[in-house]
């Protein structure tokens, strides 16, 4: 049995269970493919650097043309992260013939069109599996599990991160600031984190997740995205009592081959599933016109999960190495791109105002929705201690973003709400 020979291109946290999984479950991997899968040469930093893996001498580099136009080396496994050199190694490899798995979801997002088409023209695989939500296969249910249905909206919790501070600040009232410090102390956040924070991280998975569930090519700015840095103690508070919790939800849907693709914190009714996941924990729902809902959960990031998912993808390579049939994805996109208008996109909507406490003021909040036929399922005006303004939480049936741009840009004008303090999309 001739052994399948792979180039690791980076080893760190990743990349090191990438080499545990493959040494370490040699006879189930055989037993799946038919022959041995060796990790042939891997690309570091430092050759010189100590790591809790044994590696066999010779198979480090640091020179990562070694490892790409390696004649021996049949899939290149990508885990080094970034994205213009990663992109030009990745395209070289497979100019050369050579499969591809990577976990980056940068570049996928932004290049993935590219490096697609490129693969197609050689005829070579590209998996990339653990690029979004960790652990959970939910790019091969994608393109596999739904491919005999039509998926109308993916919604999901795809960042640990906000999903660990947002769940501390529910859980035990902490503000933002302080659990934004914890979660870099535990290492779930970046010492700088906007990417996760913003909801960078969070759009990039979007647009991978729907690009492959519509069958169109999503660009990143496609993606509308507000992050969590302004959810505030408050809005948790008003959630709970509202039997809602906060969630930074990454949200696409389609409806008559027009789509949308946001990633905003929304409010989660307690009922629905999505809103019991804590923590670092990811979680994706599919709404599919045959299948109806279904629900992914599992763990986001970390060094096995990860590369749980990076190995399933390198044995489906061999598997189709084996067969022949590289180089016929089923995740290409082949409709055209329609983006929904902002008249098209509808949700219900949470609003807090901080209003002019005196008689007739929410008659006429009410008369400025009423005037952009934006019908209101609750109105509450809680006591609130510490502000000597009236609040006015409301809660609107679906509206479409327009008509709530439109509110919202009166309420500017008018002298009665002194402040919008928060809006959030509604959701369950």
């Amino acid at each position: 049995m001739k052994p399948v020979k792979v180039g690791l291109l980076g080893l760190g946290t990743v990349g090191t269970g990438v080499v545990r999984i493959v040494e370490g479950h040699q006879e189930d991997l055989q037993s799946q493919v038919g022959s041995p899968i060796i990790i042939e040469k891997i690309l570091v930093q430092n050759i010189s650097k100590l790591r809790n893996v044994s590696i066999a001498e010779g198979k480090l580099t640091e020179d990562p043309w070694d490892v790409i136009r390696n004649p021996e080396i049949d899939v290149i496994v990508e885990v080094m992260g970034g994205i213009e050199h990663t992109k030009e190694y990745i395209l070289e490899a497979l100019s050369l013939g050579k499969h591809v798995v990577t976990a980056n979801k940068d570049l996928m997002a932004l290049h993935g069109p590219e490096i697609l088409a490129k693969a197609q023209k050689h005829r070579c695989d590209v998996m990339y599996e653990a690029s979004v939500a960790g652990g959970i296969p939910i790019i091969r249910t994608l393109v596999e599990g739904f491919s005999s249905d039509r998926i109308t909206k993916i919604m999901g919790i795809v960042n640990g991160t906000t999903n660990f501070i947002l769940t501390k600040m529910s859980q035990e009232g902490a503000s933002y600031a302080d659990v934004l410090k914890e979660a870099q102390e535990l290492g779930y956040a970046e010492s700088d984190p906007t990417s996760d924070v913003e909801g960078i991280d969070a759009a990039r998975k979007m647009t991978i997740l729907s690009t492959l569930g519509f069958r169109v090519n999503v660009a990143l700015d496609d993606v509308s995205a507000k992050g969590i840095s302004s959810v505030t103690k408050d809005d948790i508070l008003y959630a709970k009592r509202l039997g809602y919790v906060v969630k930074l939800l990454g949200i696409a849907e389609r409806q008559d081959d027009a789509i949308s693709i946001s990633v905003q914190p929304t409010m989660v009714k307690h009922s629905h599933p999505i809103a019991a996941v804590n923590g670092v924990f990811n979680a994706v729902y599919v709404y599919g016109e045959a299948v109806g809902e279904t629900m992914f959960y599992g763990p986001g990031a970390g060094e096995l999960p990860t590369a749980t998912s990076i190995v399933a993808d390198l044995v489906a390579v061999v598997k189709n190495l084996k067969l022949g049939v590289n180089g016929q994805h089923g995740g290409m996109a082949y409709k055209e791109k329609k983006l929904k208008t902002d008249e098209q996109i509808t949700s219900k909507y949470f609003m807090l105002l901080h209003v002019a406490d005196r008689a007739g003021v929410l008659a006429r909040i009410t008369q400025v929705f009423a005037e952009f036929e934006v019908s209101l399922e609750s109105v509450l005006q809680q006591p609130n201690a510490s502000n000597p303004e009236a609040e006015i939480i409301i809660i609107t049936h679906d509206a479409n973003k327009a008509a709530i741009s439109k509110v919202l840009h009166t309420f500017e004008t008018l002298d009665v709400v002194h402040k919008v303090k928060s809006v959030y999309r509604v959701e369950g």
